[in-house]
């Protein structure tokens, strides 16, 4: 699986690391359903991290369409929610 960090790069993500991503996507929408800023920059910051230690950084110069899209370190809490509103199952499918 194809997973872009906005504004990073793309990572490539295996299958099996799904569930721990999981994980800290269900905090991060927790923190985001909860209206607390601390939580939800250090959730963010954990999913993203999770992201770069669980991947491998997808070829550069390749045109692969990414399977999924998180947002940068720098998004606002209202910027995701936003993209939480839009979808039924998080950020991470699953």
């Amino acid at each position: 699986m194809i997973v872009r960090i906005l504004g990073e790069g793309q990572y490539d993500v295996s299958d099996e690391a799904l569930d721990r991503l999981n994980e800290l996507d269900a905090a991060l929408e927790a923190a985001v359903d909860g209206g607390n800023e601390e939580a939800f920059r250090s959730a963010l910051e954990a999913l993203l991290e999770g992201v770069r230690t669980v991947g491998v950084p997808h070829a550069v110069d390749a045109l692969d369409e990414s399977d999924l899209i998180l947002p940068p370190a720098d998004a606002t809490i209202d910027e995701v929610r936003q993209l939480l509103a839009e979808s039924d199952e998080g950020l991470i499918p699953g």
